[in-house]
């Protein structure tokens, strides 16, 4: 399984890197578009959404993406972004709540919420943020990537410190292979990621006490998205929510950390408080 996984990273990775270093950022959104659709598809199934409905989510959903990219590339002045509009704050507003408060206190009291409006309103929540912000970060590339390899430093060192050293379960009702251990390894391999991301760009020193607060807050959310796709394949009796990419299952079970953290970072970008200008 873990060779299949990483020969799965070793095609998708490049092409990914060309694509997002390489493409207009019009491009890359209808790019995203693609990966929205996909990601909607597999909430739909674990929503427990039939027929017409599984195809209407994603959709509708796909929809709301592409209005957005019409009013950010055609109707707001140029360099303008949605994130900055009244609808994109209350968007990521809504998304901050939903991650900081609902998810953790959802995943608390295991709420077995099954009920089709409930779930479509938090699949918009988990997947259109996520989806803006994979799209408006694509401007800045090198924040992007720095900003998932803290998620992928996390979910790699908690997933090893944890086959070694693990001992205590977090949350064994959701996900039983979770445990402490690997999260105190992933919390440290942050602080260290930060650390030689420091070393490496100098520049970085001023914002060092924000970045290192903002990674170990990345990491926790991360564990929070894991968890939440974990409860909803629980739910709906799935253990994966599709078959996409082969060693790892679906494609939400690939970008679950992501969905929870990188709204989180485009606000960051987007309204900062060291930097002098947005974006």
């Amino acid at each position: 399984m873990l060779k299949q996984r990483i020969l799965t990273v070793a095609v998708l990775l490049p092409l990914f890197l060309a694509a997002l270093f390489l493409l207009p950022n019009l491009y890359w959104g209808v790019l995203t578009c693609a990966v929205l659709a996909v990601a909607a598809r597999e909430w739909s199934r674990l929503a427990g959404y039939a027929a017409l409905m599984g195809w209407l989510y994603p959709a509708l959903t796909v929809a709301g993406a592409v209005a957005i990219l019409a009013v950010e590339h055609h109707l707001l002045r140029p360099g303008q972004a949605f994130i900055y509009s009244a609808p994109g704050k209350l968007l990521f507003g809504l998304a901050v709540v939903f991650w900081l408060v609902i998810v953790p206190a959802w995943l608390y009291f295991r709420w077995p919420v099954r009920d089709p409006l409930l779930l479509a309103v938090a699949g918009t929540l988990v997947l259109l943020p996520f989806w803006y912000a994979l799209t408006w970060l694509q401007l800045t590339p090198g924040r992007m990537l720095a900003a998932m390899g803290v998620v992928w430093t996390a979910d790699i060192a908690a997933y090893f410190t944890g086959r070694a050293l693990g001992r205590h379960k977090l949350a064994p009702r959701i996900s039983p292979g979770k445990t402490w251990e690997g999260v105190a390894g992933a919390v440290g391999a942050v602080i260290l990621y930060w650390g030689a991301l420091v070393w490496l760009l100098p520049a970085l020193s001023r914002q060092f006490p924000a970045g290192l607060v903002l990674v170990v807050l990345l990491t926790a959310v991360a564990i929070v998205g894991d968890l939440f796709e974990s409860w909803m394949k629980r739910l709906a009796e799935l253990k994966d929510s599709g078959n996409l990419l082969p060693g790892h299952g679906g494609l939400l079970d690939r970008v679950d950390a992501l969905t929870s953290t990188l709204p989180l970072v485009a606000l960051y970008f987007a309204y900062p408080v060291y930097w002098s200008q947005p974006g």
